[in-house]
């Protein structure tokens, strides 16, 4: 079926369950931010292909809301779908809740799947129908009606993150767990987000491509913990090392009987965040829910020393594959054809002959020319373009490794520029030296900061809409909170050892799109009667493509900063490569 006859199949069962809307989210049943086929329900209803959207479908309208990352590419997927595109980032533009409390009579019924919907998110829609009387089913996955040949739910092997990689054991996180429910006075704790369980456990899987994960809840008590999995994903290894730290394994139908005996009086801590609704409406109602952000998250947001240095020596073998790519890239343009898939398959090969290497940490970005001005964009046969010596190709990339996720963007010179390109480019550098050699008083959070990165291209009355920098996990998510550096408010404060990217960028639809991003780590400064000083240490190690910058625009500190990145670039790397890749890099690196 085309999206048009979808919407239409999907009226005809609204109308049989007597439903005036019906919305559907990016989401799982654990309300994780990339999900397994078998989820992407919001994909096969409007052929968006993003990360992130609500599609929402009434009698007679149908929308899409997407963040800024999206616009361009959710412009040309929807089009001709009867959709209509909200640029949800935009000031003034309403959210879906809102638009439907405007757009449905009194009475109304809007339905949805519960498991996909996560209690925070049904508390607000809730409190905006109020005022027209507009009722919610939540019963009810329409989609799984219409999608006929929808992919079966993962079924991957879990397997044991070592603590020489880890850090800590399973044992010392869940003290820590145990000791924050005391001090809540809480007798329970519900844990349902995918990345939460895998940290907590030193648990991984591959349930979600390109994010280890391993479809599972879990439930602390004072005294036990139970890891609700479909047992078939535990082998031999993985389950005797669980049982063997305490760990009671059970069925996964079997939570919500767990649920409904919490005992009456005691308490529950969960996020209503990522705690899918229907689980919660299982949940004995006279026990209290204290409802907060994981503690876990919070715990895995601060990476400890051992993940610290892993990620360093994670990050240098990372550096040389993309060194080796970049070469051969330049190399070989204008000498055999090279397409924006061809660069990103080639590019994995060099990731896949380094240790400890676990696949990629999200799908390859390799946008050439204006296809790099869709922030997300991904190549497929009809859009796939051949590389040419001329302009640039944004190449935004990571891998998963044992030792840690990276998160790296180069946009590489591959021939003529335009002079509007350099200045660009130079720009979104400017901007990259400003966050990256910022110093701030501990207490900061990532809002506060956002502004030093966007100052030098705002200058030129441009912006990138779109954070400028998101947390990266260990060996998990390559998007991870608590704490980011965005616009958009945030009270996480930045701690020592928070690992953060920095990325900011210049997107021109029709042109092209230029973003720098390395991965930095929240390291101490000098302390003095002012306080705690911080700043930022470069994880990442690449070149930046000299022969796009615009020298008489930097500033003495900048050319430095610049120079000294170079400088420790060539030296980290080079002690990996052979004599033709080092000079090579000695020329990439050169003194400006």
């Amino acid at each position: 079926m085309e999206v048009k006859e979808r919407i239409e199949k999907l009226r005809e069962l609204m109308k049989e369950n007597n439903m005036d809307a019906y919305i559907v989210p990016s989401f799982d049943d654990h309300h994780s931010e990339y999900v397994a086929d078998h989820w992407k329900c919001r994909q096969w209803i409007s052929g968006f292909t993003g990360s992130a959207g609500t599609a929402v479908i009434t009698k007679d309208s149908a929308g899409l809301w997407t963040d800024g990352r999206y616009y361009i590419q959710a412009e040309k997927q929807i089009s001709g779908s009867g959709m209509k595109l909200f640029r949800a980032a935009d000031y003034g533009v309403p959210t879906y809740t809102e638009w439907l409390a405007d757009a449905l009579n009194e009475n109304s019924c809007v339905g949805f799947d519960g498991n996909v919907f996560s209690v925070s998110m049904v508390k607000e829609m809730e409190n905006e129908f109020k005022c027209k009387n507009i009722s919610i089913k939540m019963d009810k996955d329409l989609i799984g009606k219409l999608w006929k040949d929808r992919p079966a739910l993962p079924d991957s092997k879990a397997f044991s993150l070592q603590v020489k990689f880890a850090g800590k054991s399973r044992n010392d996180k869940l003290a820590q767990v145990r000791k924050h429910m005391e001090e809540k006075k809480a007798e329970y704790y519900l844990l349902t987000s995918l990345d939460d369980i895998a940290w907590l456990l030193n648990i991984r899987g591959n349930d979600v491509a390109d994010t280890p994960v391993i479809i599972s809840n879990v439930f602390i008590t004072k005294e036990n913990c139970y890891l609700f999995i479909d047992e078939n994903k535990l082998v031999n290894k993985a389950k005797d090392e669980l049982i063997n730290d305490g760990i009671q394994i059970k069925n996964d139908n079997e939570l919500e009987k767990m649920l409904e005996d919490i005992k009456e009086g005691t308490a529950v801590i969960l996020d209503p965040e990522v705690t899918n609704a229907y689980l919660y409406s299982k949940i004995n109602k006279k026990a209290s829910k204290i409802e907060e952000d994981n503690y876990t998250t919070q715990l895995k947001g601060v990476k400890n020393d051992v993940e610290i240095e892993n990620l360093r020596q994670c990050e240098i073998n990372d550096g040389v594959a993309m060194v080796k790519f970049i070469k051969w890239l330049k190399s070989s343009i204008g000498k055999e054809k090279v397409t924006e898939i061809s660069a990103s398959d080639k590019l994995e090969v060099f990731r896949s002959q380094l240790d400890n290497y676990a696949g990629l940490s999200f799908d390859t970005i390799a946008g050439y020319k204006a296809n790099a001005a869709m922030m997300h964009y991904k190549a497929d046969k009809d859009s796939d373009t051949e590389l040419k010596p001329e302009g640039f190709l944004l190449v935004d990339s990571g891998g998963q490794y044992y030792t840690g996720t990276t998160d790296i963007t180069r946009t590489i010179v591959l021939g003529k520029l335009t002079e509007e390109e350099k200045r660009d480019f130079t720009l979104v550098l400017k901007s990259h030296i400003a966050l990256g050699s910022a110093k701030f008083l501990y207490g900061t959070t990532g809002y506060k900061i956002d502004i030093l990165a966007r100052a030098p291209i705002w200058k030129y009355g441009l912006d990138y809409k779109c954070g400028t920098g998101h947390g990266v996990g260990y060996f998990l998510s390559v998007h991870e909170g608590p704490h980011r550096i965005s616009s958009k408010g945030n009270e996480i404060i930045l701690e020592e050892n928070m690992v953060v990217t920095n990325e900011p960028g210049i997107y021109k639809e029709g042109k092209h799109g230029i973003r720098t991003e390395n991965m930095i780590v929240v390291v101490k400064a000098e302390k003095n009667e002012f306080g705690q000083f911080m700043k930022f240490e470069d994880l990442t190690y690449c070149p930046i493509d000299l022969d796009a910058v615009d020298v008489n625009m930097l500033t003495a500190d900048e050319k430095q900063w610049l120079n000294d990145y170079h400088k420790a670039t060539y030296e980290k790397l080079s002690p990996y490569l052979n004599e033709e890749e080092k000079k090579w890099l000695a020329n990439e690196t050169r003194m400006i």
